[in-house]
């Protein structure tokens, strides 16, 4: 009887395994040519893709099923390489640091991953936050609640006083003196040990802010502050530990010195000049432009009391040259990444960068491809993400119209398969 039952387990297991899905694709974007395909079928087992086939075929199975797709326009999963999945914009947002306890943040974040998935997104690089996106991450990988892959930098590190402070703003007796185990740092054995306690606490990558920031509340949103020293250290250790660095950096000194010590990546770069584009060339370093961050912060700014007033003079400077730094990068070549900071504005939008994008002057298929094939490479994934091919996770979404010629539809997604399971259809 055992024997038996063995047996009737295991054929029940390659049945349950041996069942496929087959996407007929009216259209599929192929994010290595860059080219848009027309009449394919995608066929995924399991959490892969097994096969992309010219025409529409028909299963051999019975059991295998057939999504038509013969409408819509087909690509891989998006990614986007900067989010901060914990929370998002509102009024309220500065004093919910003391109302909010971590259970708080955890149901809210569980929703905001799934609204991130339900957009198209099927990875995204968490940024910062409290260590919540850590635990939210462990869930989402275990099956446990539904959202993208996510790969966190748990806490972002700064230094006294810096943008990733978590004190700024409180009144003295709160401040306190925080250090390495809250991701604040003053010299070389602190630098060192933050990023061992990112690792310790589950970071997948490090997060420093390199400059000060548009939003924190303190008075200069530009100048370093890391000294070189810290920024090598910083980076070195990392290397060390099997992790990338993504420095946010708004002013010209940091984004140097970020770029020199060795970062993967510079998020929103706003005051760049043609010396620092020159730089990241030569280091192939990527800007992250976060365009959707600037226009949604500009459009809020107006609203009285919606930010600290302290804010209000570093959204104005910021905002005024912006325009003019995105059009010299594009001019210089520099290396781009698909990154949104969707948490300042609220998460679910993050398509909306691809409108930005084209309407800053990249084409369309340069803005898909940076938030799949080119993403995917700096996540170290690129025989894994990024691409429908043979062998990669079945991390598949679709529009109703061709994005290379109304870029706008990718605000609709209307088909999410995330690891070969249907989230949206």
């Amino acid at each position: 009887m055992k024997s038996l039952l063995r047996i009737l387990v295991l054929l029940f297991t390659v049945s349950l395994t041996a069942q496929s899905t087959y996407l007929h694709c009216g259209k599929l974007v192929d994010t290595e040519s860059g080219k848009v395909l027309t009449e394919k079928t995608v066929i995924v087992s399991g959490n892969k893709i097994i096969s992309v086939e010219d025409g529409y075929t028909n299963p051999k199975n019975s059991e295998d099923t057939v999504i038509d797709l013969k409408s819509k326009t087909v690509m891989p999963g998006l990614i986007d390489m900067h989010v901060h999945i914990e929370g998002e914009t509102s009024p309220t947002r500065y004093l919910e640091r003391f109302t909010k306890n971590k259970a708080d943040v955890a149901f809210v974040s569980v929703e905001i991953a799934k609204r991130t998935l339900m957009a198209g997104f099927t990875a995204v690089r968490d940024l910062g936050g409290s260590g919540v996106n850590v635990a939210l991450r462990n869930a989402i990988n275990k099956g446990t609640v539904s959202g993208p892959r996510i790969f966190t930098a748990e806490k972002a590190i700064g230094t006294t006083g810096g943008h990733a402070d978590p004190t700024n703003g409180m009144r003295k007796e709160l401040m306190g003196d925080p250090g390495p185990a809250e991701g604040v740092i003053n010299g070389l054995e602190d630098a060192r040990k933050a990023v061992r306690q990112r690792y310790k606490n589950g970071a997948d990558l490090i997060k420093i802010t390199a400059t000060g920031g548009v939003l924190s509340v303190a008075k200069n949103g530009q100048n370093a502050q890391f000294t070189q020293g810290e920024v090598n250290e910083i980076v070195k250790t990392a290397k060390e530990y099997g992790m990338v660095v993504a420095a946010h950096a708004h002013g010209k000194e940091g984004m140097k010195r970020a770029v020199i010590a060795g970062v993967q990546t510079i998020e929103h770069g706003s005051f760049m000049d043609k010396e620092v584009a020159a730089l990241m060339k030569l280091n192939n370093t990527y800007l992250v432009p976060t365009l959707s961050a600037g226009r949604y912060v500009e459009e809020k700014a107006k609203i009285p009391n919606y930010y600290p007033l302290v804010i209000l003079p570093k959204i104005t400077s910021t905002m005024a040259v912006l325009d003019k730094t995105i059009e010299m990068v594009i001019k210089e070549g520099v290396p781009i990444a698909f990154g949104t900071d969707a948490g300042v504005f609220p998460h679910g939008e993050n398509a909306k960068e691809f409108v930005y994008m084209v309407e800053a002057g990249w084409s369309q298929m340069f803005s898909l491809q940076s938030a799949t094939i080119t993403n995917a490479m700096l996540l170290d994934m690129e025989t894994e993400l990024g691409q429908i091919k043979e062998g990669y996770l079945a991390d598949i979404i679709a529009v109703d119209e061709d994005p290379t010629k109304d870029i706008s539809t990718m605000e609709n997604v209307t088909f999410v398969m995330k690891n070969g399971m249907i989230y949206k259809q």
